[in-house]
């Protein structure tokens, strides 16, 4: 009668387990860091955009976006960023590349509505959107390689 133990199926899980926890851990850290990076990044962009004379003004209804607002939404999409890397860091055999063309693919697709809004604040927003991605796909990418290698 052989255990658990004596198969080998016990003792094989656990190490694998604790390996892709620390993984996944290290990926989050480290996109927990490049997020907050992005927000400064972004949000100091806008702050000199705005200085330029950049109102940020949404077509409809007209109100401004404020600085804060900005910092919040680069906030809120990297860390589903951080979330899709760690999901593919889990489940793909090749996270790093999933990642990168997935992440590039997203953010060509983020350009789209802010080229219905006006000249000055499209630029600006489309920028913006490029120094977030700037900051992230590279950081998460070289992440997944190193956590995945």
């Amino acid at each position: 009668m052989t255990s658990l133990h004596d198969s080998g199926i016990g003792a094989s899980r656990a190490p694998s387990r604790t390996h892709g926890i620390r993984r996944v851990r290290g990926l989050v850290g480290t996109g927990i860091l490049a997020t907050l990076a992005a927000m400064a990044s972004t949000t100091l962009v806008a702050a000199l955009a705005r200085a330029l004379g950049v109102d940020f003004r949404v077509p409809e209804g007209g109100e401004t976006i404020p600085l804060p607002g900005i910092a919040v939404m680069t906030g809120i999409l990297s860390l589903v960023g951080v979330g899709l890397a760690a999901a593919l860091l889990r489940w793909s055999a090749r996270p790093a590349e999933r990642f990168t063309w997935t992440a590039v693919s997203l953010t060509a697709v983020s350009l789209l509505p802010p080229l219905l809004v006006g000249a000055a604040t499209t630029v600006t927003l489309v920028l913006l959107h490029l120094v977030a991605a700037a900051v992230m796909i590279p950081t998460l990418a070289r992440s997944l390689r190193t956590q995945a290698g």
